[in-house]
């Protein structure tokens, strides 16, 4: 009984397995999806053509020429006052037309060049050369603003409109000719803590010839020490070497200038002009002061 009642489920179920097949087959098929094929633009795209690369200059020379921009200032040692055993104050003056100072006027580096420019971004201060009863001064007291500053060095000329009739005044043309001699003003002192006898620039001044007073005259005053932090950074052209990364303030510290004494500190405060009329006694005397200052030295020492 039982294995009949088994064969009679096995029949239904194939019964019932191949109804499902045959209704599958006989289903109707779906119409396939249209795919909308999409529009290609057939107009080319413009072609971007390469850029032509710059050419790189030619190095000029055998080496890397390199400017001083980086370089420090060298500090100089502190002298304190009790340390002071001997000063004596000069004023020297260098003539740009001496073949030993003619690096300060090259086209390529002046040294007024470097000032006035320092003067006019304000990163230097210029003072004036005289002082309220029209008498020379470089005690550093009064300074001057920028625009001061080059009128005094490089003139003023007054421009008349006759359409209008106004008088203008205006600054006239730098002209770098005209300033051949730089004054300066430094300390000789010896420092009894250090053991040295040593110079010490206090300031420098450029110097311009007055038709008037047929004289060299200061135009400014610049403090040297305040100064340094630009001279150092600004490379002077070597007439011996080119190679040389030799800065103004090196060619002022290392003393390579020739210059001549035009004054000592004295109680009448006068100048060698003053009290001596001939140019070439005023030259011996100069030498024979600037002998008396390294004679100075020399007696310090037994041997």
């Amino acid at each position: 009984m039982k294995r009949i009642l088994s064969i009679a489920v096995l029949v239904l179920i194939a019964t019932f397995t191949f109804a499902q097949k045959k209704a599958t087959k006989l289903a109707p098929k779906k119409p396939a999806a249209v795919v909308a094929t999409p529009v290609v633009d057939t107009v080319k795209a413009p072609v971007k053509t390469a850029k032509k690369k710059l050419k790189v200059p030619p190095k000029d020379g055998f080496y890397a020429r390199k400017d001083i921009d980086s370089t420090e200032m060298v500090p100089l040692a502190d002298v304190r006052e009790e340390d002071v055993f001997y000063a004596k104050r000069i004023w020297r003056e260098i003539d740009l037309r001496d073949t030993v100072n003619s690096a300060l006027k090259s086209p390529k580096s002046r040294l007024i060049d470097v000032l006035i420019s320092a003067i006019k971004s304000e990163e230097l201060t210029a003072y004036a050369p005289i002082d309220s009863a029209l008498n020379e001064d470089d005690s550093f007291l009064n300074p001057l603003s920028a625009d001061s500053a080059a009128k005094s060095a490089l003139g003023t000329a007054e421009v008349s409109n006759n359409k209008t009739g106004t008088v203008t005044t205006v600054v006239n043309d730098f002209n770098p000719d005209l300033f051949l001699k730089f004054r300066i003003k430094e300390d000789w002192i010896f420092d009894v803590k250090r053991s040295i006898f040593e110079p010490r620039i206090v300031g420098i001044a450029p110097l311009k010839f007055n038709e008037v007073s047929k004289q060299w005259q200061p135009v400014f005053w610049v403090y040297y020490p305040e100064a340094r932090e630009i001279l150092t950074k600004k490379r002077l052209i070597n007439t011996n070497n080119d190679a040389s990364t030799l800065s103004f303030d090196d060619f002022f510290i290392r003393r390579l200038f020739s210059s001549y004494i035009v004054k000592e500190s004295n109680p009448g405060d006068n100048k060698l002009r003053d009290i001596i009329t001939d140019p070439r006694e005023r030259l011996m005397e100069s030498e024979r002061i600037k002998k008396s200052v390294l004679d100075y030295e020399q007696g310090l020492w037994e041997y």
